[in-house]
């Protein structure tokens, strides 16, 4: 897949069916959600971004997206101005509200008064839905950038799945996600459609998987886990602008995450030690020495209930 290029889009069932039911409501199907406005006819257009860090064009190491240090401080500005294009992409079609959350690390990457269209930004290292703090029902898309593979899936530059000290792989309804399809079960409880997504060719796979016709932009290819081949910072903003603005543009037709309810993530960890103490969590239960799994109707506790492994597994992961 060239780089930046433009990418075959192929549509597919319902993750875990065959596009059948989709929870009591049918919050995947093609009637879309119960409670979602029509932002053509309801008013405003209100975006909510979730920005990691390993996607941004040009990172390939961990000492490029974790501080202090001059090489940090370099990409952090590349990564302001891949979610600046976003945001800038998303005004070109008329969106005027936005929600900034700093997803990566510590949390507190980006610089607020930086934000373009006037942006609030959520940081902080502790959010009970991380990732995905702050989402609710009033947004009307959802903007995934500068995200990364997933640690089971094929090469991608510094891939992992929240933790890749405890989280080995995750597959969801039997197909591998990584952080784009985990966080995909938020909007989908939200009844928010996940538009866009930005990052690496293996990202952008990962991601339809879950979210069929979702935009993406690819501003790297990775070559292995520590090596890509990026497009330049100018032409990667460039791109990530044209591609959120179409996202947007085509918001009407948009899809909601195609997961099938009740869904169940499988959960393979680095050892035995964090799949016992996984299983501390109600509704976790053991499915091998190292893999555990969990079912859940309601999206969004189930990914409550991921972050909670993820979290309790933290202390035991060294």
């Amino acid at each position: 897949m060239p780089v930046g290029g433009e990418d075959v889009v192929v549509e597919q069932d319902a993750v875990g069916g065959q596009g059948g039911q989709q929870g009591p409501d049918d919050p995947g199907g093609e009637g879309g959600h119960p409670d979602r406005k029509h932002p053509a006819e309801d008013g405003p257009v209100k975006v909510y971004l979730s920005s990691d860090m390993e996607g941004t064009a040009g990172v390939v190491d961990w000492g490029q997206c974790r501080g202090p240090g001059a090489e940090y401080e370099y990409y952090r500005r590349l990564l302001q101005d891949e979610v600046n294009a976003a945001i800038a992409g998303a005004m070109d079609a008329g969106a005027t509200e936005f929600l900034v959350n700093d997803s990566h690390s510590s949390m507190q990457n980006l610089r607020p008064g930086e934000l373009l269209g006037g942006a609030r930004y959520l940081s902080g290292r502790h959010k009970p839905a991380y990732m995905m703090e702050g989402l609710d029902a009033s947004f009307d898309a959802v903007f995934l950038v500068s995200y990364h593979g997933s640690m089971g899936g094929p090469s991608s530059v510094l891939s992992h799945t929240y933790n890749p000290a405890a989280i080995a792989r995750v597959r969801l309804n039997g197909v591998e996600v990584g952080e784009s399809g985990l966080n995909a079960l938020v909007a989908l409880g939200h009844g928010v459609p996940v538009v866009l997504v930005t990052g690496d060719d293996t990202t952008a796979e990962e991601a339809r998987a879950v979210c069929p016709g979702i935009e993406a932009a690819v501003v790297k290819r990775s070559v292995t886990r520590f090596a890509a081949e990026s497009l330049h910072p100018d032409e990667a903003c460039a791109l990530i602008r044209s591609r959120a603005a179409a996202a947007l543009r085509g918001l009407s037709a948009a899809r909601l995450p195609q997961i099938e309810l009740p869904a169940t993530l499988e959960i393979t960890v680095r050892n035995a030690d964090l799949a016992e103490m996984a299983c501390r969590i109600a509704g976790v239960e053991r499915a091998g020495a190292v893999d555990v799994r969990v079912t859940d109707a309601d999206p969004v506790e189930l990914y409550r209930t991921f972050v909670t492994v993820v979290l309790l597994t933290r202390g035991l992961a060294d």
